[in-house]
């Protein structure tokens, strides 16, 4: 199987799905004749052409709007922000308008569309180019929210959501484009949007997840054996759907449930899922549900304190300690 990586992955699904279907498209700023601001769309234009292709003006509200106008004639537009970052100055057009056009035209019109590209901290680009905006665009009906940790994960479940007719929010964490992975090669590689995968069976506590924050949920897990904890830690992959039957079947194995965000906790992911815990799984559990997070603040430019901002393997095992030592102490309000 080959080893290629997440970038790479990422390239393979558009490559393959615009010589599958050539109502297929990319847009976006560089991702023509620069080959994308990360290389991720290098060699697309050579293979497609400009009118397949298309290199646009930094304006973000406008080819937004110009995808969506595609989309709802007819064509699958890809949709590549520089950062998703930049996204929030096309946020009335994503949520006003891409997200609402099925409902809104009865369904005269869809918006079969994949809006994607990088988020996250970690690589010292300052506060108003790591935040991370799932919460954001999973409050609003209408849109798919889905984020991919593994090189294969992305090639296959970016696959889908170019091939859904429904507009998906695809994030990509910045600090995963170099990692390699097996992805298996050929064009039929399908993950399914709303289905979590359990990377790591446990018995003692459920760690939820999601993108990067899967490692040091995995490095945590595997350091905590030696304390003779057994965690399962589960990747959501798609955060809506959500696939709550495979979260809450773990919860009502283990009895106890953390959850790792790099996103911020109020009204945050972390904040969804612990009252979907509570409300629907509530009678299994034994201790409060635990929820790690990124810290409070812009993100820090300056290394040591942007690291002190993103949760590490030191904060995930206290918080499984936490939740396995002192079941009726109350969680606490931040990391």
């Amino acid at each position: 199987m080959p080893v290629i990586q997440y970038r790479e992955a990422l390239r393979a699904a558009m490559r393959e799905e615009m010589e599958r279907d050539d109502r297929v498209c990319l847009i976006g700023e560089e991702v023509g004749g620069y080959n994308g601001a990360y290389r991720i769309s290098e060699g697309l234009m050579d293979q497609f052409g400009r009118m397949r292709v298309l290199d646009t003006p930094i304006a973000e509200e406008g080819f937004t709007g110009m995808a969506l106008g595609a989309a709802m004639v007819g064509l699958r537009p890809i949709v590549e922000y520089m950062t998703w970052n930049f996204s929030l100055v096309a946020y009335d057009m994503i949520i006003n308008h891409v997200a609402k056009a099925r409902y809104m035209s009865n369904a005269q019109f869809g918006a079969p569309m994949v809006l994607r590209g990088p988020q996250g901290g970690g690589q010292q680009l300052t506060a108003q180019h790591s935040q991370c905006v799932e919460s954001w665009y999973m409050h609003c009906p209408g849109l798919y929210v889905v984020s991919a940790a593994t090189p294969a994960d992305a090639k296959g479940l970016l696959k889908s959501a170019i091939r859904n007719d429904n507009p998906v929010i695809f994030l990509e964490h910045l600090g995963l484009y170099n990692m390699k992975g097996e992805v298996p090669d050929g064009p039929d590689l399908l993950v399914p949007i709303g289905v979590a995968d359990i990377k790591r069976p446990g018995q003692d506590v459920t760690l939820l997840t999601y993108s990067k924050m899967l490692y040091p949920a995995l490095e945590a897990a595997k350091a905590l054996e030696a304390d003779e904890i057994s965690v399962e830690v589960i990747d959501l992959r798609s955060l809506r759907p959500l696939d709550l039957d495979t979260i809450l079947k773990s919860v009502a194995k283990t009895h106890r449930a953390v959850v790792v965000t790099e996103d911020w906790q109020p009204s945050g992911m972390a904040r969804e899922l612990s009252g979907l815990i509570y409300q629907h799984g509530f009678d299994d559990l034994d201790a409060p549900v635990e929820e790690v997070c990124g810290a409070p603040v812009p993100m820090p430019y300056a290394r040591n304190l942007e690291q002190l901002a993103i949760p590490d393997v030191e904060a995930i095992k206290s918080a499984v300690h936490r939740t396995l030592a002192r079941p009726g102490e109350l969680a606490p309000l931040y990391r």
